[in-house]
């Protein structure tokens, strides 16, 4: 881990990365009836589910920047294609882990003001919503993966502890 202010925060903004690569090289190979496929979860199908959780971390992250992000529904779609979906949840992600690599001291002991979706203007600590936001991509992984397992595929393994560890090759 480094031996930074962000250290844990900079591991899991990696580890969101490479687990959001490998989840996405899986979906590739869906069929576009069973990307959309509604399911039954959260957000429908695989396309929805993608769709909400690159929309989460865009909220999130112009909070974590001091901005906001326009009010939307949270099941809005982002993108209609895969492709360009990946693209763009590629260049977040790599954003993403910019943004935790380089924390200020002491940012995790601050709080985040913010106008919620609903229009709830709230403060929480960031002890609460760094987690959260790591926990919530990891949340919605596990239903795309699920919603893999459904389609007939299997899905990838996506343990932190495989996903962070060096390539033995």
């Amino acid at each position: 881990m480094a031996d930074t202010p962000a250290g844990p925060w900079a591991q899991y903004a990696r580890y969101n990365r490479l687990a959001n690569q490998t989840l996405y090289a899986a979906c590739a190979g869906l069929s576009g009836a069973e990307y959309r496929r509604d399911l039954g979860a959260f957000f429908g199908s695989v396309h929805g589910t993608l769709n909400h959780l690159l929309l989460g971390d865009r909220i999130w992250m112009a909070r974590f920047e001091g901005g906001s992000h326009v009010s939307t529904g949270l099941g809005a779609t982002q993108f209609e294609e895969f492709d360009a979906l990946r693209a763009e949840r590629e260049r977040l992600d790599r954003h993403i882990e910019q943004f935790f690599a380089n924390l200020p001291e002491g940012f995790e002991h601050g709080s985040v003001r913010y106008v919620n979706n609903s229009g709830f203007d709230t403060e929480d600590p960031w002890s609460v919503i760094l987690p959260h936001f790591f926990n919530h991509q990891t949340h919605h992984r596990a239903q795309v993966h699920t919603l893999l397992s459904q389609l007939g595929y299997k899905p990838p393994v996506l343990d932190l502890h495989r996903v962070l560890r060096p390539d033995p090759t």
